[in-house]
């Protein structure tokens, strides 16, 4: 897969929204993000047009109403998400980030127990 531009925590919130939504007009996201944003609409029409601007975004145009739509799914951004956070922060070493978290994040049993069951999967 080709490396996306990355996506800013802002835009992530903008995306959330298409993605539940699409196609969504900049009215429909502004009204989706109205409660729990204090940005005002220019903002997010901005970032609308910044997300267009790296090809996360697509837009269909029917009369003078702009539809936006995703390029690609959440779960696309998210991989490449991952991917461009290991890469940074650990050299691309899957190994020494696991590890890591294991040891600092608290876990419950359930939690264990599924890490224990997904590992075991991998093994076979």
């Amino acid at each position: 897969m080709d490396e996306q531009p990355r996506i800013s925590d802002a835009e992530w919130e903008i995306m959330k929204v298409i993605w539940t939504k699409s196609p969504a007009t900049a009215a429909d996201v502004i009204h989706a993000l109205r409660d729990n944003k204090t940005w005002k609409d220019k903002t997010i029409k901005t970032l609308l047009s910044r997300l267009l601007q790296k090809g996360i975004l697509t837009y269909e145009q029917v009369n003078r109403v702009y539809y936006y739509s995703p390029v690609l799914t959440e779960e696309e951004c998210k991989r490449q998400e991952r991917q461009s956070f290991l890469q940074r922060v650990y050299g691309g070493a899957l190994k020494p980030m696991l590890v890591h978290f294991l040891k600092e994040e608290k876990l419950s049993s359930q939690e264990i127990d599924e890490l224990k069951k997904i590992l075991s999967e991998r093994e076979k």
